[in-house]
């Protein structure tokens, strides 16, 4: 005969059992949420750090630049014309009469041959006028001369009748004594008249000849520019030194005043560092600047800065020094590092790729022997090329991450794994 059991005690096991399954998942719950979520990681071969120094930091501005003769020579053509040929290419060392180019330009002959034409034709009506004013003289000269022996010949018979008159009025009758005087009246202002007609050709002559002789000095002139026009279609260069630019072809046609090629010497090279405008307020001539041409480091000195502003940078002319190494050459590209102030006792390190000088700025710094990374609030100071100072915020010996760390703006600490 089979005995009935009681369900009750099972029953009440599984309830028990069931209550400790929730409590220990309330309490799980409870223990996670509770819980701070990990730091995230970084690869250290992925961040640039660099430890916080005190000292002396040496304030710099950089900008990129370019190597340029302090002596260079641009050739022009004095007219248009086509390149026949080219004689020397760029690299050659030249002399000052050395032919660069030949062209040609048939119509600068044209104006040649018609000034020296205009020229002789004034030459030859020089010359025709100076003749006809001479024949002119001598006409004058013997209508002159044969006016003074009739005075002279009305003043004997004018003279013998007064004689005659004075002696014996019957002897010479009135009217012809009237008339000799009044014959000698009128040669005598007939000569003072040629007289001043002679003087009057003098100087009209004078004119003449001095007005043709300027007209033939202005022709000459032209023809003179033309000869120099027909010659400067052989370009030569001008001054000494090496061909650096020569941007022409042959058959080119160039028009007056085109560039036609550079001469530089270079034996003296300056450095033009285009600095950004922000940033070169503080420069002035007589600094210390480092040139740096990629192969060599070179010391100079700023002698001039561009008082004006070209491109949102300002254009500063180092001095270097006349033993240059073998890496410098005209148009050279290079970097220029100029020196503007030296801050002695102060906390600086390297510049951050964020935040400017003069600014508070969040960065990481390194916690725990390396393995983390925390977020620390820093004030910095004035800016240099590679460092910048410190306020507040760091101490000497701190390491700190010196790369972008925007992709962890929203955490304060980050874990450094190898």
């Amino acid at each position: 005969m089979d005995i009935a059991r009681d369900p009750k005690p099972r029953t009440r096991k599984r309830i028990i059992q069931w209550s400790l399954g929730a409590v220990a998942l309330i309490g799980v719950t409870v223990a996670l949420r509770n819980l701070e979520p990990a730091a995230p990681s970084v690869d250290v071969a992925t961040v640039w750090m660099d430890t916080v120094q005190h000292g002396t930091m040496i304030r710099q501005v950089r900008g990129p630049g370019t190597l340029v003769p302090e002596q260079m020579r641009w050739i022009t053509a004095l007219t248009a014309g086509r390149v026949e040929q080219i004689l020397v290419l760029p690299g050659t060392t030249i002399a000052e009469n050395t032919v660069i180019i030949r062209m040609s330009n048939p119509d600068v002959d044209i104006s040649l041959l018609q000034a020296q034409q205009a020229l002789n034709t004034a030459e030859a009506n020089l010359i025709q006028t100076r003749s006809s004013l001479e024949t002119q003289r001598l006409g004058q000269a013997g209508a002159l001369a044969q006016l003074r022996t009739q005075l002279r010949n009305a003043e004997r018979e004018h003279s013998t009748n007064q004689r005659l008159y004075d002696t014996n009025p019957e002897l010479v009758a009135a009217t012809e004594f009237a008339r000799t005087r009044d014959a000698v009246d009128e040669l005598r202002e007939r000569l003072l008249l040629d007289e001043e007609g002679v003087a009057l050709l003098e100087v009209s002559a004078v004119d003449q000849v001095n007005a043709a002789l300027i007209n033939i000095s202005s022709l000459t002139d032209i023809v003179e520019f033309q000869r120099n026009r027909v010659a400067s279609l052989e370009v030569t260069a001008g001054v000494a030194g090496v061909l650096a630019e020569l941007p022409l072809d042959e058959g080119q046609w160039v028009q007056s005043g085109a560039t036609l090629a550079r001469v530089v010497q270079p034996g003296r090279l300056k450095a033009e560092v285009r600095i950004p405008q922000t940033q070169a307020q503080d420069i002035v001539v007589g600094q210390v600047a480092y040139i740096d041409t990629r192969n060599d480091t070179i010391i100079g000195r700023v002698v001039r800065i561009d008082p004006s502003v070209q491109n949102g940078t300002v254009t500063i002319d180092v001095a270097l020094p006349p033993d240059l190494p073998r890496s410098a050459r005209p148009d050279l590209s290079i970097d220029g590092n100029v020196v503007i102030q030296r801050l002695d006792d102060v906390t600086y390190v390297g510049r951050p790729a964020y935040g400017q000088a003069n600014q508070r700025v969040g960065m990481f710094k390194l916690v725990e022997g390396g393995q983390y990374a925390e977020r620390v609030n820093v004030m910095l100071g004035a800016s240099s090329v590679n460092e910048i100072e410190v306020i507040e915020g760091l101490v000497e010996g701190d390491i700190v991450i010196l790369s972008d760390m925007s992709n962890w703006d929203g955490v304060d600490r980050v874990r450094l794994r190898n």
